[in-house]
């Protein structure tokens, strides 16, 4: 007789058959790759008539972009600074947004997807803003002009309101970078907005015949709630960042404009171990705080 699975042993299985889209297109799209560009930034690259000719360089890439390349280590750690920067501005914008859309009003499909629009169109904007004059736009409605003044303003408030100035800059120039916020939080929203539909109403429920208000429920039932997508969220976050910060451009460049394949596969792997660092770093930081609900 044919033994039932346990509802633990179908999680499981569950489980299993929701990663094997991604584990099959890792293995069969991204493995090889990923394992050639790790050859090449160790080798020195050539093109032959069979193909590719390698011929072993051991560190020597490595070493030209970290002591000789002379933007590299400038952009990489402008790309790690804004990194750090964006990601508390974007996650607390992703909550706030999503908190705000989960609540029932008209219209609330179409708000949610207007949200999600730069998402869709990130490159196509993108294109079109290296190809005209929206750059200047951008930076007119986000932090110049007027806008600037607004900035004042607000840090002249937040400081009069008793905010410290390290965090009234934080926060003056999240207000400036809005534009670059709204258009790299698309998935975040949603991931947010998934567990804010999966909290028990009945939570709400008892806590409201206790009469707690809806700042305290906010705090105390679906902040901890979500934590876990919190840490989700920063994860996504550092690993986005690079399809739009100028590390990635540079690594383009070298690779498709100056055709130096190894110097930018070295470049890759460089970033690659530094957003690991980071991401090790903040995980643990963070997931000492997430509340699981069981």
């Amino acid at each position: 007789m044919k033994k039932k699975l346990t509802l633990s042993q179908k999680k499981s299985l569950l489980g299993v058959l929701f990663i094997s889209p991604w584990f099959l297109g890792f293995v069969f799209l991204f493995a090889v790759p990923l394992y050639e560009s790790l050859v090449y930034s160790f080798n020195h690259l050539t093109v032959a008539m069979s193909g590719f000719d390698t011929e072993f360089a051991g560190l020597q890439f490595y070493k030209e972009i970290f002591y000789k390349h002379p933007t590299f280590n400038r952009v990489l750690l402008d790309a790690v600074a804004d990194l750090l920067i964006n990601i508390p501005s974007i996650v607390v914008f992703s909550l706030f947004a999503a908190t705000l859309l989960n609540q029932k009003f008209r219209g609330r499909v179409l708000a949610r997807a207007i949200f999600f629009l730069p998402v869709l169109l990130a490159t196509n904007l993108l294109s079109i803003e290296q190809s005209s004059n929206l750059a200047e736009v951008a930076q007119t409605v986000t932090g110049g002009g007027d806008a600037g003044l607004k900035s004042s303003e607000l840090e002249a408030l937040l400081l009069q309101s008793g905010f410290g100035s390290g965090l009234t800059m934080y926060i003056t120039g999240s207000v400036n970078r809005i534009y670059e916020i709204i258009s790299h939080s698309g998935v975040q929203i949603l991931i947010f907005l998934a567990g804010l539909q999966s909290v028990p109403p009945a939570l709400y429920e008892a806590a409201k015949i206790e009469g707690t208000t809806g700042y305290e429920a906010f705090w105390k039932i679906t902040f901890p709630m979500v934590s876990p997508l919190i840490l989700t969220n920063i994860v996504y976050t550092v690993i986005d960042s690079y399809n739009y910060n100028k590390l990635s451009v540079l690594i383009n460049d070298t690779a498709f404009k100056a055709l130096n394949f190894s110097l930018s596969a070295a470049m890759s792997w460089a970033y690659f171990a530094v957003a690991s660092i980071i991401l090790l770093i903040l995980v643990r930081l963070v997931s000492r705080k997430v509340f699981y609900f069981d």
